[in-house]
């Protein structure tokens, strides 16, 4: 009784007098003391209030405070210029009700990374599934200038405005590293050494998760039709259009980044041929979203695994497909750039130790195509062209200005006539840029295959050791391979 008495007391008090209850400021979860802002440019503050409060920013490294009214619907932002410092900074936020001071910002690189498990992985690993280099990385990891943000796997039926659970900001130790994406630490680490300024990594990821779960219903619906009212959102969250968007990017929007690495595929290699159309509308509806322009998109092509095993040669059961699809993505998505991983690969398992290899590739791309640094290669062997010649063919690569190169021969080639039948080839090496490949089994070959399968380790590199991706010069979808026959 006494408790129903107070609440309407309260209730009495704020019908009297409505304005002598104000409702504290509110941030949104990834505005906090700790944060990394985007150096050098125009970011974003933004919060809820009540309707209409009058609200005064400070920030340590401007001179004039900032006063804004929100809006009646409580919701209130301010665009702020950034700069190149690298002090700690702080930010104070003041209204009727509030005082709030945001400590130890700094100004650097933000990133955010997503995807799925093999972007998920953490420093520590899975168990059973080692991340090589774990105990060197978190003994080395104390760094005031790297900062960390996790967002927690929640799904949502509608776009929400903040993460429901979350891992605040905080500086890399060996405490924040170990359940921190192993890739996503492992660039956000070399990139602070090398730019020598902060970095923050935003990871939000979650296993198993499709491409469509990432996309925001007013661009999957041109796509398919979703409809959520009679879903379970708690069941098979990570399939279900939408729901990773709706609580796992939405509320990130519209914290200034610099560009975003993605790790995804998996759930969605039986469908090669729409994966071309939503993954890059996927990046299509971020970018509109953030509204900062074509931020840098880098991307890693699946790795091979054994999957059902490599029997499954014409249909989409093979990750080939998926990979090609991948690859193609290069040519649709504007201002981005892909990590080739066919040389570190596990038979056994769909979770790869070499992560940090990983995340080198994806660096290189941002080194040379995002911070200028021209002189470092990222770009892999890719099938340009092909010619037939003495009985084989030669196959002509782009990115291979400084030549090819294998460790103990190639291996993974296939060659094939107008029948469209494939048999296994010999491959080798010619005037260190091109490959020729050849059969005695195929005296008039029209095409060739490279790694046209499941699973197998890539032979294929430039001199840089950037591997080729699998590949084929055909585009038949009837095509059959004869197997266990000698090419010696």
């Amino acid at each position: 009784m006494r408790k129903i008495a107070l609440i309407t007391l309260v209730a009495t008090l704020y019908l009297i007098f409505p304005q002598s209850i104000k409702a504290v400021v509110k941030l949104p979860a990834i505005v906090s003391s700790n944060m990394v802002l985007q150096r050098n440019t125009t970011v974003v503050l933004w919060g809820w209030s009540d309707a209409k409060e009058k609200i005064t920013i400070e920030v340590s490294w401007l001179k004039e405070k900032m006063n804004i009214k929100a809006d009646n619907d409580g919701s209130w932002r301010i665009e702020v210029k950034t700069t190149n410092s690298k002090e700690p900074q702080n930010i104070k936020i003041k209204s009727e009700a509030s005082d709030i001071t945001l400590e130890n910002v700094l100004f650097g690189e933000v990133w955010l990374c997503s995807g799925q498990s093999n972007m998920q992985q953490p420093i520590k690993g899975y168990d059973g599934q080692p991340t090589f280099g774990s105990v060197p990385a978190t003994a080395k990891s104390n760094n005031l200038n790297l900062r960390l943000f996790s967002v927690d796997r929640v799904g949502s039926k509608t776009p929400l405005e903040d993460v429901e659970k979350y891992t605040a900001w905080q500086q890399a130790s060996p405490e924040s590293v170990l359940d921190f994406s192993a890739i996503a630490y492992f660039f956000g680490q070399q990139l602070q050494e090398i730019l020598d300024c902060p970095v923050g990594m935003i990871h939000t990821s979650w296993g198993g998760s499709s491409v469509q779960a990432w996309i925001s219903n007013e661009v999957i619906s041109s796509y398919q039709k979703v409809n959520l009212d009679e879903v379970d959102i708690t069941k098979g969250t990570n399939q279900i259009p939408t729901a990773l968007f709706n609580s796992m990017i939405n509320p990130l929007v519209p914290y200034t980044i610099k560009g975003v690495l993605w790790y995804q595929g998996e759930s969605n290699r039986k469908e090669p041929e729409n994966y071309k159309k939503l993954f890059p509308a996927m990046v299509i509806d971020w970018r509109t979203r953030w509204g900062i322009g074509n931020f840098p998109f880098y991307y890693v092509q699946i790795a091979p695994y054994k999957y059902g095993g490599n029997n499954e040669y014409q249909t989409v059961d093979n990750s080939a497909f998926i990979r090609e699809a991948q690859l193609k993505c290069l040519d649709l998505i504007p201002n981005s750039g892909i990590a080739i991983t066919m040389d570190i690969g596990d038979e056994y398992s769909i979770h790869p130790p070499k992560k940090k290899e990983v995340a080198d590739r994806l660096l290189y791309n941002a080194l040379n195509q995002t911070y200028g640094y021209k002189t470092v290669d990222y770009a892999s062997p890719i099938y340009d062209s092909l010619e037939a010649k003495d009985g084989g063919i030669i196959v002509k690569f782009k990115n291979a200005e400084t030549g090819l190169y294998t460790y103990d021969g190639l291996e993974g080639f296939e060659i094939a006539g107008e029948d469209k039948v494939f048999y296994p080839a010999k491959a080798e090496i010619v005037n260190r840029r091109n490959v020729l490949v050849k059969s005695d089994f195929v005296p008039n070959p029209v095409a060739v295959r490279y790694a046209w399968y499941n699973w197998g380790v890539g032979t294929l590199f430039d001199t840089n050791l950037l591997p080729a991706s699998s590949f084929r010069t055909d585009k038949w979808d009837d095509a059959t391979r004869v197997e266990n026959i000698d090419i010696e």
